[in-house]
């Protein structure tokens, strides 16, 4: 693949959350490759994890305000995302959970996008989006609406263009499925479980780290521990909805609010908690990973990426266990049930089972998926008489 002109597509470049390790691991596979964004506002700190580039960006980079409210600029990123020129690569890989799946490619141009997402607010998660968002009527609401229609109608034509689809997890696959009727080969994400040693000896906390938007269900975790004064929670995080969260918090001595941390503080909290607690329906789920890296079970709502990643009490060597709803009580139960059976629950089950995720095995599956179907390319491209 070395003579191979290949080209990465990611969204927006902003910060370094979970699509963009993606992204950064793409390019460590791949290291002569082009990195292409809608807009690049990276730090150079940040900017390190991409190994010093600079992404090939669109129009809405010198747009006003882009920097801070590029959300605003959603309209126009689908004509944003078909204005990046990639006509010269060999093979393009876009890194999708919005726009960038419509990049414009040829015939002789192999696409393969990984997914993490189709995008939630215009598809299944719709109306949970306008509700959240307050947009779920009047006059503004109404044309929040028939944009995602449009979005919507837009997103399934450029399924089309896709040579292949790489999923983040078998959730993520049926979604896939559902919505551009296509099949999805499932790739984890690369988690650096390098970077989060297991440690046995546990300390008498619950925790749970996330930013505090709503389908995070920060405030679920942090109203069940106000019915359970005996346990503690400890919570790493900050975001929209922090001062709902500390309202609920406040009064009860059990529950500590840190607010943002560094990674240090972080991977402290991870190693020495006797659980980790995690209410999100995700796609994947990046931070259980880390936890049971760490050597910490996880208490998890099941539905989505946490059924792939946590080995619940009915298999062998256990590494969590689930609520089945995102109500108080629901959780509440599963705690209790988590104490009753701690025993069941070791660090090195954890450890091991985190390890099937690691970015080596991310790295080797990715190269070894683009060859196989570069390869099948190639052979389709051979004219016979």
């Amino acid at each position: 693949m070395e003579n191979k002109k290949i080209s990465v597509v990611h969204e927006w470049l902003l910060s370094y959350a979970g699509s963009e390790q993606v992204t950064s691991r793409i390019l460590n596979a791949f290291p002569q490759a082009t990195l292409f964004s809608v807009v690049d506002f990276l730090t150079d700190k940040q900017r390190s994890f991409f190994g010093g580039r600079h992404a090939k960006t669109s129009f809405i980079q010198n747009m006003p305000g882009a920097h801070k409210h590029y959300q605003k600029y959603l309209p126009l990123m689908p004509l944003a995302i078909e204005q990046l020129d990639v006509s010269d690569a060999d093979i393009v890989i876009s890194s999708a959970h919005a726009v960038a799946k419509g990049v414009l490619t040829g015939p002789d141009q192999l696409h393969i996008s990984y997914v993490h997402s189709p995008m939630r607010y215009a598809w299944d998660l719709q109306h949970q989006y306008l509700r959240e968002s307050g947009l779920n009527k009047g006059l503004k609401g109404w044309l929040t609406k028939w944009l995602l229609h449009k979005l919507r109608i837009w997103d399934y034509r450029t399924a089309h263009g896709v040579d292949h689809f790489i999923a983040n997890s078998q959730f993520i696959a049926r979604r896939i499925k559902k919505i551009y009727g296509r099949d999805a080969t499932v790739i984890y994400p690369p988690v650096a479980v390098e970077d989060f040693p297991c440690v046995e000896q546990k300390e008498d906390f619950y925790f749970t780290a996330s930013r505090m938007v709503p389908y995070k269900k920060m405030d679920l975790i942090v109203e069940a521990f106000t019915k359970m004064p005996d346990k503690r929670l400890v919570v790493i995080g900050d975001g929209g909805e922090y001062k709902k969260i500390a309202a609920l918090a406040a009064g009860h001595a059990n529950i500590t609010l840190l607010g943002y941390q560094p990674f240090d503080v972080l991977k402290s909290h991870l190693q020495r908690a006797k659980a980790f607690v995690f209410a999100a329906e995700e796609d994947f789920g990046i931070t259980p990973v880390e936890a049971q890296a760490c050597g910490t079970p996880v208490i998890a709502f099941g539905k989505g990426g946490a059924l792939e990643t946590v080995r619940p009490m009915a298999v062998e060597r256990p590494t969590g266990l689930f609520f089945n709803e995102q109500t108080v009580s629901s959780l509440c139960n599963a705690i209790e049930e988590f104490e009753a059976n701690s025993h069941l629950f070791t660090a090195a089950f954890c450890r091991t089972n985190a390890e099937h995720f690691s970015a080596a095995r991310f790295t080797r599956e990715l190269r070894d998926f683009v060859d196989d179907k570069w390869r099948e390319f190639q052979q389709q491209k051979k004219i016979t008489y």
